[in-house]
């Protein structure tokens, strides 16, 4: 397993919308978590959103409702839709892929939110 590649991320108005895109090297069967994180400046990185490989989903409070984490038709892709954006949800995302035998981040793609 390498390191997974994020893209997607870009500058847009808020109430705008951005789809992230993470993909996966290896076996889809030794894939067991796929999950996005966020860093703003000066904080924490924080969980936004994960999916495991049975499919169950789950998200942060703050983008619950607005946020969708899907995989892709190879299960080695996920995607993070992200809707109705905020100045707030500016910061680099990161995808974080987990193996039978360890995780692996990706280099991080930015995402601008102008007001």
């Amino acid at each position: 397993q390498v390191q997974p590649v994020e893209s997607g991320g870009g500058l847009v108005q808020a109430g705008g919308s951005l789809r992230l895109s993470c993909a996966a090297s290896g076996s889809i069967f030794s894939i067991t978590y796929m999950g996005w994180y966020r860093q703003a400046p000066g904080k924490q990185r924080e969980w936004v959103a994960g999916i495991n490989r049975g499919g169950s989903t789950n998200y942060a409070d703050s983008v619950k409702g607005r946020f969708t984490i899907s995989r892709g038709n190879a299960e080695n892709t996920v995607y993070l839709q992200m809707n109705s954006l905020k100045p707030e949800d500016t910061a680099v995302y990161y995808c974080n892929v987990q193996y039978q035998t360890g995780g692996f981040w990706g280099q991080g793609t930015q995402v601008t939110v102008s007001s």
